[in-house]
Parts: structure tokens; C-alpha cells; sequence
């Protein structure tokens, strides 16, 4: 599906004199902010969920025990500081590149998430791996909304929400590419996986060099100054207060209740499949494990893209809020038939692809729609803001999953639990605004 043929796009002006694309072709710029853009994503991915991948054998290590009530118990804390981590990291990193800009903060959490990610290899205890994850999350948390806002940014209204979802179709590629370092590194041992999760800092710096910020941004920041806006006005804290503004805070609330639900329901649910694999195989059978492990997670990629695909063709033909929606209820669906209906070990290898399809491939649902809520003097703070305020919230999901596991004695009871979170969003998204073919505010 095209999106874009080289041409240069224009620039028109809004009634306040901000820059504005009008609908027209993408230039070299910005298939180069979505190149970045994709790459940044894909590796981000690829180090958050290396940890899912390497879960098991990396905290059975750490805290001595095989049994699967303590591994959920620990990887949920792990987990749960993760989210929290990741949610903060996004949040402050919104409002750092409204101010700096897109490319200079993709640049500085890309470092951040993959040098910490590296170090998470050299943990001696479970509360070390938890911090050097966490620390490696703060990254992860603040890339994506850099580099949202900079593809809404470069890309005509026409094929601005086509694009931001093929950004987004990349986080399956780097659930992917995971699992493939898992698959011959993780024999070696899970530290080597981990120190793997260095790689993208090298690729994704070079390209960063040659992508500029946008004329959006600069636009917006410049007229800003020449309004002779300074000192508190002009602050960062005045920047983030904005989202909340009464023409604005209902947008922002629904922002942050629709990826709650997402988030939650998919993080709670995939971080159960890797133990329910070894719950599902004898203890020797080990190797076997992180085999069908890995190739679930391919599976369930190769259905993420799938739901990407659909989403790129279903937002703009039905709209966000329905697309949205049809997506929360079947991710609620699927888990209900997955933890209700199968009970071997390739049963569940065979239902990753639809947990996949519907919980990962979901978040191209507001992958377009949280850049359309905000103007762009504060974009990625508002949409930073939902994404990763939601990573905070979610961060109890997998504690509590972990906590129930025990409490209710098996995965799948625990697993049912969290289809209720699914409720929320199928409500929440009515009462947002319909954005589709509406131009982005400056």
C-alpha cells in the first residue's frame, strides 16, 4: 500500500500563522523521520520485550526456584516497575521534546534504553535486573511519542495516519526480532540476550543525524517566541499543565483511559505465556521450552502485523473510534477462548497468533488517533502523557496478574481476571472526538 511517492509536500497556514501540511506527497524528509522513526521503534520493542522472552530462566536463576508461583510473583514486581518506569520516562520525555525537539530526544532515549538494557546482563539479584530494566524503561517510555509527533509532523494529512501505523506496525518486527535473539543467543545463556539489546543504539544514531526537525515544530516554537511568551508561561511545567486546560483535559483523560486499557490487558496476558509453556512441559524439558516460547512469540507477531494491516485500512474506513473498539472487544475475546479452550503446548503456540492479531496489533488503534487529540505546541507532551501515563497504571496489571496466579492457583483463572479491564475502554473511546480526515491543530 503506498503511502507517499517523493514529492516535496507544502506548508500552509492556520489562522494563527503556524505551519500546516497541506494534503499532498511526503517528501525525502519525511520518509527519512519515518525510517527513523520505524527503526526506533522496532529496537525499542525489541528491548522491552527481550525481558518477557528471558523471564523465566533469569528469575528462577536469580531467586532459586523453579516454581511458577514465585516466578510470577517476581516477574510481576520486575514487570511492574518496568511499566512504572516506562510510563515516567514517557511522560517526562514528552514535554523534553516539545521544548528541545523530536530528533535530539529520540537520539538521547535511544542511548538510554539500549546501553541499560545491555547492563541488565551483569544483575547479580532480581531487585538489580529490576532497576537496570527500569533504567533501560525511562528510554524505552520517552522514544515513542519523539517519534510519533515527528512522522504527524513531516507526513500530509492524507497519509499521516497511514504512516504513524506502519511506525507502529514495527513493534512487531521488534517482538520479532526478539524472539530470534532468543532463539540462538538465549542457548548461550539470558545475560548474552540481554547484552544483545546494545545493537540499536549504533544503527539508529547514524540515522538520526539526518533527520531533521520539524518545520511544524520549529514553526510553532517561533511564533511562541515572536508572542513574547517568557518566563513561566514559557516553562516546562506550563507546557505540561496545557493538556489539562478545560479545552482540552476531556481529550487527554480518554487518551490515557483507551491505552490503559490496551496496555494492561496485553502486558498482564503475554507475560503469562512464557510460564504457562513451562507449566505446560516437564521441568527437564527446559530447551524445549525456550523453543516454543521464541516460536510463540513469532506467531504471535505474525499476527500482530496482520492486525496492523487491518487497522491501517479499518481506521481510515470506519473511523477511529469504531476501529478502536472492535479491536478492545475481540482482544477480550481471544482471551477468553485462549485460557478457556486450550491446554497443549501447541494449542497455545497456535492461539499466539490470534493474542497477537488483537493484543499487540491493537495499539495501531491509537498509534494515529492520540498525535490527532493534541495541537503541536504540546503534542508529544499530550500524547506522551496518555501513552505513558497508561504504562504507569499498567505497571500493576502484571503484579497483580502475578499475585493472582497464587491466590486463584492457576494462569488461567488469573488470566481471565484481567478481560474486565476491557470494559473501560470500550466505554471510554465514545466519548472522545472523531478525528479522522480532521487536519492536526497547531
Amino acid at each position: 500500500m503506498a503511502i507517499g511517492d517523493g514529492k516535496a509536500i507544502s506548508f500552509g497556514k492556520t489562522e494563527t500563522g503556524a505551519a500546516m501540511p497541506v494534503s499532498g506527497r511526503a517528501s525525502m524528509i519525511a520518509w527519512a523521520a519515518l525510517l527513523s522513526a520505524m527503526l526506533g521503534w522496532m529496537f525499542d520493542s525489541m528491548d522491552l520485550n527481550i525481558f518477557t522472552l528471558i523471564l523465566f530462566p533469569s528469575v528462577s536463576q536469580l531467586i532459586g526456584s523453579t516454581k511458577p508461583a514465585d516466578i510470577a510473583h517476581i516477574s510481576g514486581i520486575i514487570a511492574g516497575v518496568k511499566l512504572f518506569a516506562w510510563g515516567v520516562g514517557g511522560i517526562f520525555f514528552g514535554v523534553v521534546a516539545d521544548r528541545v525537539g523530536r530528533s535530539r530526544t529520540m537520539v538521547i532515549t535511544v542511548l538510554i534504553y539500549s546501553i541499560f538494557t545491555g547492563l541488565s546482563g551483569l544483575a547479580g539479584n532480581w531487585w538489580e535486573l529490576a532497576i537496570l530494566q527500569a533504567l533501560a524503561s525511562i528510554g524505552i517510555g520517552g522514544e515513542w511519542a519523539a517519534g510519533a509527533a515527528l512522522v504527524a509532523e513531516t507526513w500530509p494529512e492524507r497519509t499521516r495516519a497511514r504512516a504513524l501505523q506502519v511506525m507502529q506496525l514495527t513493534f512487531a518486527f521488534g517482538f520479532f526480532l526478539a524472539a530470534l535473539v532468543n532463539l540462538y543467543i538465549g542457548p548461550i545463556g539470558w545475560r548474552w540476550v540481554l547484552v544483545a539489546g546494545t545493537a540499536p543504539a549504533i544503527i539508529t544514531l547514524v540515522i538520526r543525524q539526518f533527520v531533521p526537525e520539524p518545520e511544524r515544530w520549529q514553526q510553532a516554537r517561533d511564533l511562541r517566541r515572536q508572542a513574547g511568551v517568557a518566563g513561566r508561561a514559557d516553562s516546562a511545567m506550563a507546557t505540561f499543565m496545557a493538556i489539562f486546560s478545560p479545552a482540552i483535559r476531556r481529550r487527554t483523560i480518554v487518551g490515557v483511559l483507551i491505552a490503559t486499557t490496551m496496555m494492561v490487558g496485553s502486558f498482564s496476558t503475554i507475560n503469562l505465556v512464557p510460564i504457562w509453556f513451562h507449566q505446560l512441559l516437564p521441568p527437564d524439558q527446559a530447551k524445549l521450552a525456550l523453543k516454543k516460547i521464541s516460536e510463540s512469540f513469532m506467531i504471535m507477531n505474525v499476527g500482530a502485523v496482520l492486525g496492523y494491516l487491518l487497522l491501517i485500512w479499518l481506521t481510515s474506513a470506519i473511523g477511529r473510534r469504531w476501529s478502536y473498539f472492535l479491536i478492545a472487544l475481540g482482544s477480550a475475546l481471544s482471551i477468553i477462548y485462549t485460557f478457556t479452550q486450550v491446554r497443549t503446548v501447541d494449542g497455545l503456540e497456535a492461539a499466539s497468533l490470534v493474542l497477537g492479531f488483537f493484543l499487540v496489533g491493537g495499539y495501531g488503534t491509537f498509534a494515529a488517533y492520540l498525535p490527532e487529540l493534541f495541537p503541536t505546541r504540546f503534542r508529544t507532551t499530550g500524547q506522551g502523557f496518555c501513552w505513558n501515563m497508561s504504562r504507569v497504571i499498567a505497571g500493576a496489571g502484571p503484579l497483580v496478574t502475578g499475585m493472582l496466579v497464587g491466590s486463584l492457583g492457576s494462569l488461567q483463572a488469573a488470566a481471565i481476571s484481567i478481560i474486565w479491564v476491557y470494559l473501560i475502554g470500550l466505554v471510554a473511546i465514545w466519548f472522545g472526538p472523531e478525528t479522522k480526515g480532521v487536519p492536526l491543530e497547531d
